[in-house]
């Protein structure tokens, strides 16, 4: 299950969706709107995403991380819109029979998700300045 969302996203829904009687792991990760950067403070997060292609990449990365590992279910949730400080901007859910490769898949499909589907973040920080960033991306400064 992959989907872009606007609306918050449901932890609990995401870990039931993967759930299963063959299973013995389950691992989620959250990727989370943080206050510091480095020595940076955030007041928000804006993320944008080309809706159809970054499905459709989200769709990619789970067929390939079910040919890596003995996954049981997959959930991939990423939101788009204005988010706020300490909201969930990425959920990421993996079961599998064993921890080792239930860690394994859900680590190699946030770090992938990351640095190939497009979705954009823009860091709203609280000195007012505004910065577009994404991995591989030079980052842009553009005043607020």
């Amino acid at each position: 299950m992959v989907e872009i969302s606007e609306a918050p996203i449901d932890v609990a829904v995401i870990t039931d969706r993967v759930r299963s009687n063959l299973a013995g792991a389950v691992c989620l990760f959250l990727g989370t709107v943080r206050e510091m950067t480095g020595d940076r403070r955030t007041s928000s997060l804006d993320y944008e995403a080309y809706p159809v292609m970054a499905r459709k990449k989200l769709e990619d990365l789970e067929a390939e991380a079910r040919r890596r590992w003995p996954v049981i279910e997959v959930a991939i949730v990423h939101r788009v819109g204005h988010l706020e400080l300490g909201d969930v901007s990425v959920a990421v859910a993996v079961s599998t029979p064993h921890r080792g490769h239930s860690f394994a898949a859900c680590q190699w499909l946030i770090d992938t998700l990351k640095e190939v589907v497009p979705i954009w973040k823009k860091e709203v920080w609280a000195d007012g300045t505004e910065e577009w960033v994404h991995p591989g991306l030079t980052p842009r400064c553009n005043p607020g």
